[in-house]
Formats: C-alpha cells, structure tokens, sequence
C-alpha cells in the first residue's frame, strides 16, 4: 500500500483559476492581433495527488499565459469560479493557446483510453466482473464525446472535478491508512495462530517491548500552538523564540511568496514534531502513520486557523490565530498509538472481506484447474486422433505401393517367361503367365500318314 500526500490542495488550484480567470469579456477583432511570441512550454508545480494531476496543471498554467484572460474578472467570488460559471471566458483566449489546450486534451484522452484498456486487461484477467461505470468516471474531468477540442464544458468539468475530488482527498487517504493498519493487524495475528506456543508468547513479548518504545518520545506540542512554531522558529529559523514575531514566521514560511500558507507549506512545520516521534529505519517506526500523523496535524489547524474554508491560510488568518486562547495550548498532543485507529466491529467487517476475497480466489482457481483438465483432456484425445490418422495415412500409402509393383512388372515384363517363336509358325503364342504344356500335334501327324500312302501307292 502507498499512502500519497496531497503535494497541491483545492485551494492552491482554485487561487490559481481565481488569478487567471478574472476580467470583464472584452470584444477584440481576433484577425488584428499580433501573434504571441512567448514559449508555450509550462513551468512545473506542486502535484495535486489526483490521476489527472499533469492535465490539471498545465491546462491552468497556459490558462494564466493568456493576458485577456488573465485579466477578467478580478472580483469574482469564489463560489462561482468552484461552480465553474467562468468558463465561458475561455472563447476570448488567443487561437495559439486554444490550440495548445487542444492538444493536451487530445493526450489526455490517449492516457485515459489507455487506463482504461489496462484496468480491464487486469479485471478481466482476474476473473473479476468489470465495473464500466467505474472506468467511465476516470472522464469526468472533461467531455469525451468531443476528444478533439478544448471547449468551455471541458473547463467547467475540470474545475468541478478538482473541486471535488480534491476536497474528498483527505477521506480516501484516511480509508486508506485505515485499510493497512487493520490489515497489518490481521497478518501480525496470522503470524501468531501458525506459530507454537512458545514461538507466540516470545513474538508477543517482543510486540510488546517494540509498543513501549515507540512510545517513549518527547513531548509532541500541539500543532499551531505556540510552542510549536516557536520551536520551529528556533531549530529550524535559528532565531530567538523570546523575539517570536508572527508576521515574520509567516513571511518566512510563505515558500512561494504567493502571500498565502498553503497546505503542503503547513505540512512542512510539523517536521520537527514528527521527528519526535518517527526515525527512519527504527523497526518500531513506521513511515505510513508518520503521513497520517502529519495529514491529521495539518487538518487540525486548517480546522482552526482557515476562516474562510478556501483551504489556504492568509496572513491576516494566520496573525488571527496567534492571538486566540487556543494558541497558548500547552497540552501535548494526542498521536496515533494513543488513540485506537478502528473499531472492533470495522475490523471484524474487514476481515471478513479479506475472507470473501479469498473465497472468491480459491474460487476462480478451481475453476481454472477445472478448465485445465479439461483442456489437458481434449489435447490428449487431439493427440490419439492425429496418432489414428497418421497410421491410416501410412496404410493407405503401403496399399497404393502395393498396387503399383504388379503393373510395374508386366510393363517391364520383368518376372514373365519368354516363349521362343518359331519362323513361320502362325500359330499365337500360348497366353502369357502360363506353362505351355506338353500337348501331341495332330496336324503333323495326319500330314505324315497321308505321305506314307502315297509313297507306297
């Protein structure tokens, strides 16, 4: 399992848009325009996290390139940017941008189909039933029933889409860290159940001295308090904590000096924290619920901390902040191992899946030993069947050979014995193949007798 972070939130993408769609439509004569001269390769990012993350980001940056669109609107709300009722300023954007847009939703539709053709090559290989409503929402980011063009719905859907997907980001990567706990903890008990006795009260005890050394930290301030960015301040600015200055921790830490903390720039404050806690390569720690621990530190000052909920902390809500009683919070801060991550009653749901999957497997693979008899079956009787023809072929050959030698010998006349021909003799030959036979000439001996009579006469 990999537990992703979130590198860009919603609020990063909607200030974005906010910049970069923002000024009243303008009439222009297109046909008189100067062609732009400038480069149409986009600077990089921050990634979003979502599958769609590069198509994201380069639609928006070449969005912001277009200096009439760049200008519109600058008093837009929020709300009608996130409903995507600005869209339709993409008609006023220069032709050689539009075309660019064209192509990049023509690339992201091979990437798609090519997703697509994918996960049903592994469904379909696994034996599992194909969700096609599934795969059909990896398009809902644009419209493919045109795949050519870069239209005003295809903005409309990429915005409404980043909206929401990145909004419900957080959710899926708590399920997701969910699922892997529960599922350590059903191997760890897999492990036990095929050790011996001894084998499991010896892994059981190890568990046990692994638990308590995780454990044994130091104090983990309260995300957002004072303490903690004092402790920032300190270690990682190298400045006085007691000359602590919340507009000057907040320029510091505006890595992009967009005037704004955005999410992964929050995330990076509770390095410190974490570094209680979590040690690379220490076999108690683990890396996954580092993330989580950061992902829930992060959620908890945005809770506090982002007023106005567009997922971005300003300089005014953050100088707010500093001077609210909960920034003073001296508590220590509740990790992962204090707190239980699932509930009996999700574990057993759980595990309960991993029994119908594997069910569901053993299943499949009867099946598959089933059709392989089968098919082993058939090959043989293929086998026997070309076996029979083969003999029958090489029969019918030996007959034809056998049919051939007689006829070859009477054309050569070779095994026949040969009559000697007497001159004038017109009697025919005796028939050929047999002996002649020692048979007494009459003719000869009438002929003589009539000679003796007329001698003697």
């Amino acid at each position: 399992m990999v537990v992703r972070r979130a590198m860009a939130p919603c609020g990063l993408v909607l200030l974005s848009l906010w910049l970069c769609i923002q000024s009243v439509p303008i009439s222009m004569d297109k046909t008189k325009e100067e062609p732009l001269k400038e480069e149409l390769e986009p600077p990089q990012s921050a990634e979003t996290g979502l599958h769609y993350d590069r198509y994201l980001r380069e639609v928006i940056e070449f969005l912001e390139k277009d200096p009439h669109f760049k200008e519109k609107l600058k008093n837009a709300n929020m709300d009608d940017i996130k409903q995507g009722k600005l869209s339709k300023e993409l008609d006023f954007v220069h032709h050689n941008f539009r075309t660019k847009l064209d192509e990049l939703k023509r690339e992201e539709m091979g990437r798609l189909r090519m997703l697509i053709r994918a996960k049903q090559d592994i469904q379909g290989g696994n034996g599992r039933t194909v969700d096609h409503q599934a795969l059909l929402k990896q398009f809902d980011h644009l419209n493919h029933l045109n795949p050519h063009t870069f239209e005003v719905e295809d903005l409309e859907r990429l915005i409404q889409s980043a909206t929401n997907d990145l909004e419900n980001y957080d959710k899926s990567r708590h399920d997701e860290f969910k699922k892997y706990e529960m599922l350590k903890a059903h191997e760890r008990k897999e492990r036990l159940n095929a050790m011996s006795e001894e084998e499991r009260r010896e892994e059981e005890q190890r568990y046990e001295e692994m638990r308590k050394k995780h454990a044994e930290h130091p104090k983990v301030n309260h995300p957002g308090s004072e303490d903690q960015l004092k402790e920032v301040w300190q270690e990682s600015d190298g400045l006085d904590p007691d000359n602590f200055d919340p507009k000057t921790f907040f320029k510091i830490h505006d890595s992009n000096g967009d005037g704004f903390l955005d999410e992964s720039e929050l995330e990076a404050l509770f390095t410190k924290e974490l570094e209680k806690v979590y040690t690379p390569g220490n076999e108690e720690d683990d890396m996954f619920e580092m993330e989580e621990e950061r992902l829930r530190m992060r959620e908890h000052v945005m809770n506090e901390v982002d007023t106005d909920k567009d997922r971005l902390v300003s300089l005014s809500e953050f100088i707010a902040a500093t001077q609210k009683e909960e920034f003073l919070e001296k508590d220590e801060w509740e990790t992962l191992d204090q707190k239980p991550i699932y509930t009996e009653e999700e574990m057993r749901e759980y595990e309960q899946h991993l029994v119908n999957e594997e069910n569901d497997i053993n299943k499949k693979s009867e099946e598959l030993y089933k059709q392989r008899e089968e098919l082993e079956r058939k090959q043989k009787e293929l086998n026997n069947q070309k076996i029979g023809l083969q003999q029958a072929v090489e029969e019918i050959e030996r007959m034809k050979s056998s049919v051939k030698e007689p006829a070859a010998s009477v054309a050569t006349g070779e095994g026949v014995p040969v009559v000697p021909v007497v001159p004038g003799d017109a009697r025919p030959p005796p028939p050929l193949g047999h002996q002649q036979r020692d048979v007494p000439d009459f003719h000869n001996t009438s002929r003589q007798r009539i000679c003796r009579n007329i001698r003697s006469t």
